[in-house]
């Protein structure tokens, strides 16, 4: 048997590694995929070493190695001030299955089906604001209507529901802050264990811990009264194996972990879509024509060629085989959407936003990851795909003389976690 090594990669200080991540990731990793090849080690801030994976075999012995060896929950860490230790995104072994099993429905079958008119409705009201002839930036009126999902959809909160105006302010300067390139550094260098004590941090997250505990009492104390099925209801009725209802710690963090996890990665991709339609006239006009199966190609290209999240982590607890290298344990092993979605023998013309090549062929387990893969594969995936379905729909319906504002398209900049459009994606529209 190998002995397990890490891989080549810069050697550059920790902290000039940990500034080149943050502040310009994706030329960051083009450079080092480049000189060292389909798998580079960076070394930053804390950790001991990432090890950055854009093999398609690499990727598949992440996403279906064991979890008990491949662990995503340890790999998140630095998200436990934000999402609070009973986080999905936290959980590893036997806690993670069993508290993914009480999420998932929620997200799936009749249950996204319900939620689908709910989106829509949500969506025109959103579209009916935008002015019309005058240029403007998509990104905070896609956080807008995201937002507005998540209180309606997952928080069962209507528009004219009075502790609407709180959360919906609580929970704006909650997701703005959390997206401040500032505190993602603060949080990075100070490691979760004293992140938590932030004073920045905490001035954010109090009110919205003390909105979420007062929604989820109410609501506890309305048991049996008929309502819509939005998500809170259904986690208030769901049970443990051993037969315990969810405590209100648990529902908190897990509803901020929805809140964190669904609001600005698919704002930002909605964003993107229309920025990359915009500058396709022929692949809008298409769209325009009200075709399900094109509808989904865009979404399906516009996550692959701009990927609200760059990576995916996962912490080994022993040495492991990966794309044939023999990693050491304690490592983070990070399988790349960013690097694996420009692979030209994956897709010809990579850098071409050419939605139909997902009109003949479904994407592949390890070649398209926007959501990640195995076990761990975004609980809320297809929520946000069809998220983004409606939203385009609705708004190409809505919306003519869409056109964008500016010649040339825009760069990829960092916007906390998510990779984002430099000025937001600004547009103009008008009325169908």
């Amino acid at each position: 048997m190998s002995v397990a090594a890490l891989p080549p990669g810069p050697r550059l200080p920790r902290a000039v590694q940990t500034v080149g991540w943050v502040t310009r990731p994706l030329g960051w990793l083009e450079r080092c995929r480049d000189r060292y090849g389909d798998a580079f080690t960076l070394r930053m801030a804390s950790e001991p070493a990432v090890v950055l994976l854009s093999d398609p075999a690499a990727v598949r012995d992440v996403f279906t190695g064991s979890p008990d060896v491949f662990r995503a929950g340890e790999g998140n860490a630095l998200l436990e001030p934000l999402v609070g230790p009973g986080s999905l995104l936290l959980l590893d072994g036997r806690r993670h299955l069993a508290e993914r099993r009480l999420l998932l429905p929620a997200f799936h079958g009749e249950r996204l089906a319900a939620q689908r008119a709910l989106m829509a409705q949500v969506a025109r009201e959103e579209i009916a604001s935008w002015p019309d002839g005058e240029p403007f930036a998509a990104q905070p009126r896609m956080q807008a209507l995201t937002l507005e999902i998540i209180l309606r959809v997952v928080l069962g909160v209507a528009r004219d529901d009075p502790r609407a105006v709180a959360l919906r302010a609580a929970l704006r300067r909650m997701l703005g802050a959390i997206m401040d390139p500032r505190l993602v550094m603060l949080i990075f260098l100070a490691g979760p264990r004293r992140a938590d004590r932030l004073p920045l941090l905490r001035r954010i997250l109090v009110p919205v811990d003390r909105l979420l505990h007062e929604l989820i009492r109410d609501r506890r104390a309305q048991a049996g009264v008929e309502r819509d099925e939005d998500v809170l209801a259904l986690l208030l009725c769901a049970h443990h194996e051993d037969g315990r209802p969810m405590t209100d710690d648990e529902l908190r963090d897990e509803l901020v972990t929805l809140l964190v996890a669904g609001h600005e990665t698919t704002a930002t991709a909605l964003s993107w879509a229309l920025e990359r339609l915009l500058r396709h006239p022929e692949a809008l006009g298409r769209l325009r024509d009200g075709d399900e199966a094109y509808a989904d190609a865009v979404v399906k290209e516009t996550l692959r060629l701009r990927s609200p999240i760059t990576i995916v982590a996962r912490r080994l607890t022993e040495d492991a085989d990966v794309g044939g290298l023999r990693l050491p344990a304690g490592c983070v092993v990070a399988p790349c959407a960013h690097l694996v979605h420009r692979r030209p023998d994956l897709y010809p013309e990579p850098l071409a936003f050419r939605p139909e090549r997902f009109l003949d062929r479904p994407p592949g387990t390890y070649t398209w990851i926007p959501f990640g893969g195995g076990v761990r594969r975004c609980i809320g995936a297809a929520f946000a795909e069809q998220e983004m379905r409606v939203v385009l729909g609705e708004l190409v319906r809505a919306r003519g003389g869409l056109r964008v504002d500016g010649p040339a398209p825009e760069r990829v900049v960092r916007r906390a976690i998510v990779m984002a459009p430099e000025h937001g994606g600004r547009l103009v529209a008008g009325r169908a």
